[in-house]
């Protein structure tokens, strides 16, 4: 399905931002340049009358995405929590994408649950709600167990949900291979790569017994943490299309006037979210990864609830302690320290200056620092920090992009509940901690230890593959075949495959 018939699609997709008015408030609201605009309206304004009309009771850019797919609402999603990037208004508006879309039909989820569990409405629960939440991917009603009495949040897929998104992945798909192919300059941020991170991504999100799975998890691991919870999962009423939970109480966090009426701390509220979502990723390498205003309740005793645990993301232990020194580097504005953790861990070529590229980390540090969150374009930021990634030859990190996109995300919800929130102080606490016990001597011995268990558990096989390599270091070298071609042609004639290979991949898609 990636073939050039996706064309039609990023025409249809051009065409309704044309006609619901969209694309002005998007181009307007990312600050675009007059060059990109200029060439956005002589591409989509042909074939306005091809776009699709979406919801007219919509504001311009939620009507266009709703109406393109699920897909594009993702994105919307993650726009909606950065006012600082698209302007307050248009942040304001995207939040409806969040879990105020229209619900399908009561009767289909009524359906595709006794189809399930092969049992009646009525026999499971005494109590069914309409819907009370609906996204891009589920809708939520909240029901009572008949057999006891608990209250309990009921989720289920919406209909053909599978197939709309691989419509929508399909064209990214196609994006990324004309990108790569027509714009070799972008190649190093592997669009490809981060649209098959995405669909992956996606796939578990489809799978309601995965997202089961992961909310058990990640309740186990911040069972003790203070100030934060996960819901329990009610495995009995549980599976591939239905995930149901218990239901908790609460506000959500996107209700700024109903969270301030309730008289909690607005910066303590702030620095909890920044604060948890570090401490998951840091001390447990397993952390929430959509956690837009939608998916958090703020309960009636102070806690931070979570909720929707269709995206969550893994970091091994030494991706872990990379990201630690490079976020207390920024702490404490050491950008030589930060330039060399970055050539250690392979994310910038090692053709590279490391002193050139430390100077460059400073013109993005130093102008954020001490300032007023307010006074920080997170838009020209971003446009630098982009800059600075195509100067130094950087490629895009597929194993970091959730990690860094939620790290985005949470800053932006933090910031909505206290706008003079500074990311550096909240986050100074746990990465020091994290710092202490991960980096350093006592960390180093750690590892030794746990190198030597290993070596443990292959102690009684030690002799036999000792004596092998023995035996295979002692056996006469076979001859080696004579070479038709040297290896300088060999190397020639690969990148000439390979060249030709990408060019077909961009074409077809």
């Amino acid at each position: 399905m990636r073939g050039p018939h996706n064309i039609w699609r990023l025409i249809r997709t051009g065409a309704t931002f044309e006609r619901t008015g969209a694309l002005d408030v998007a181009l307007e609201g990312l600050y675009a340049p007059n060059s990109l605009r200029v060439a956005t309206k002589v591409i989509s304004l042909p074939f306005k009358w091809l776009g699709l009309k979406g919801d007219p009771d919509l504001p311009a850019v939620p009507r266009a995405l709703t109406a393109l797919g699920p897909a594009y609402i993702k994105f919307g999603q993650i726009l909606s929590t950065r006012p600082d990037i698209v302007g307050d208004e248009l942040a304001e508006q995207l939040k409806v994408l969040q879990d105020k879309l229209p619900p399908f039909d009561d009767a289909l989820a009524r359906a595709e649950i006794e189809k399930t569990f092969e049992k009646s409405i009525d026999e499971m629960f005494s109590a069914f709600s309409r819907p009370i939440a609906a996204a891009s991917i589920a809708q939520v009603h909240r029901a009572t167990v008949r057999d006891t009495g608990e209250e309990v949040a009921v989720k289920i897929l919406r209909p053909r949900i599978e197939r709309a998104f691989q419509i929508d992945i399909d064209a990214f798909y196609f994006i990324a291979g004309f990108i790569e192919t027509f714009a070799p300059s972008v190649r190093r941020l592997r669009p490809k790569a981060v649209i098959e991170h995405f669909e992956s991504v996606v796939h578990g999100e489809l799978d309601l017994r995965m997202e089961a799975s992961a909310s058990a998890e990640f309740r186990a691991n911040t069972e003790k943490d203070p100030g934060f919870g996960v819901p329990r999962v009610i495995w009995p009423y549980s599976d591939r299309r239905v995930f149901t939970s218990e239901w908790v109480e609460g506000i959500n966090i996107g209700d700024i006037a109903a969270v301030k009426a309730s008289g909690h701390d607005m910066k303590a509220l702030a620095n909890t979210i920044i604060q948890s979502f570090l401490q998951h990723a840091l001390n447990d390498g397993f952390f929430h990864a959509d956690m837009h205003q939608g998916n958090l309740k703020l309960a009636p005793d102070g806690r931070l609830i979570a909720l929707d645990f269709g995206i969550m993301g893994r970091i091994d232990e030494y991706t872990r302690r990379v990201y630690a020194e490079i976020l207390i580097g920024f702490i404490r504005q050491d950008y030589r320290r930060i330039a060399e953790v970055h050539f250690e861990a392979g994310y910038v070529p090692q053709g590279q200056d490391v002193d050139a590229f430390a100077q460059a980390l400073r013109s993005i540090g130093e102008p954020i620092f001490g300032q007023d969150a307010s006074q920080i374009s997170m838009a020209r930021l971003l446009a630098h920090l982009f800059e600075v990634t195509e100067q130094f030859g950087m490629e895009t990190r597929t194993e970091l992009i959730l990690l860094q996109r939620t790290m985005v995300v949470v800053e932006g919800v933090g910031r909505s509940l206290d706008p003079e929130l500074n990311l550096w102080e909240s986050a100074q606490p746990i990465v020091e901690r994290y710092i202490r016990t991960s980096v350093g001597p006592v960390a180093t011995a750690r590892d030794i230890a746990q190198t030597l268990r290993v070596l443990g558990r292959f102690g009684p096989r030690l002799p036999q593959l000792a004596e092998r390599a023995l035996m295979n270091a002692t056996q006469e070298p076979a001859p080696e075949p004579k070479r038709r071609f040297s290896g300088p042609v060999i190397g020639v004639i690969g990148v000439v495959v390979g060249v030709a290979l990408s060019w077909i991949a961009g074409v077809i898609g």
